[in-house]
């Protein structure tokens, strides 16, 4: 049996202060179970005045940390799926 979840990246790059020499990149990971869950991570790279302008590494960095945040979640939901079959409280490791 094969399960399909599908996780969707949303970037979006805004200056802090108009005509600022410094932008913040903002990424949305979502993830959709074939169950039908959805969970989502936010994470944020800000590029400072006087740094190379590089916008692939903002978005990296961005998105490193929107799907880090949604591991995390995950983990989250998983160990308390755990807790609730076992009646014990459950740590899983990162």
């Amino acid at each position: 049996m094969t399960h399909t979840w599908d996780v969707r990246i949303d970037l979006f790059e805004a200056s802090d202060v108009p005509a600022a020499d410094h932008t913040t990149t903002t990424a949305h990971a979502i993830l959709s179970t074939s169950a039908g869950t959805r969970m989502s991570g936010t994470g944020r790279a800000r590029r400072r005045p006087g740094e190379t302008d590089v916008p692939e590494i903002g978005d990296e960095l961005a998105a490193a940390r929107a799907l880090r945040e949604l591991a995390d979640r995950l983990l989250a939901a998983s160990s308390a799926d755990i807790s609730e079959i076992e009646h014990r409280e459950v740590h899983l490791a990162r």
